[in-house]
């Protein structure tokens, strides 16, 4: 059976914000546009809203080598480049090749489940600087 969501309006308001940001964002960033739009929860609601919006997977947290964790709407398989200058991230929709995969799948004898591949550079904007 289907587990049946349980959408409050914290929860909603909060998965709306994520939905409608692409830059990944943190706890501290979905709060303060949750105020921009009008609302003021208290931080452990949001806490606990991402929380279980991930566990739903409505959203899913990313944890990039940072000390914060980064909140996405989209759910299905990808991978993130993060920028070592500014920390932009952004999607990267390229499938890992099977037969990567596999090599790393023989060489370390896990059965790999959930492949994620953050990697690092610099962005187009922060390299043009150097």
């Amino acid at each position: 059976m289907a587990q049946k969501l349980n959408l409050t309006v914290q929860r909603r308001a909060i998965l709306e914000v994520v939905q409608e940001s692409h830059d990944h964002p943190t706890a501290a960033d979905i709060i303060e546009r949750l105020r921009e739009k009008g609302f003021n929860f208290a931080y452990g609601t949001v806490y606990n809203s991402l929380r279980y919006l991930t566990e739903v997977q409505l959203i899913q947290e990313l944890k990039l080598g940072e000390s914060v964790s980064r909140y996405d709407a989209r759910t299905e398989e990808h991978q993130h480049i993060v920028c070592t200058s500014c920390g932009k991230v952004e999607e990267v929709l390229v499938d890992i090749p099977q037969a990567w995969l596999d090599q790393v799948s023989e060489q370390t004898k896990y059965r790999i489940q959930h492949p994620h591949i953050v990697m690092e550079g610099l962005c187009e904007q922060c390299a043009t600087k150097q």
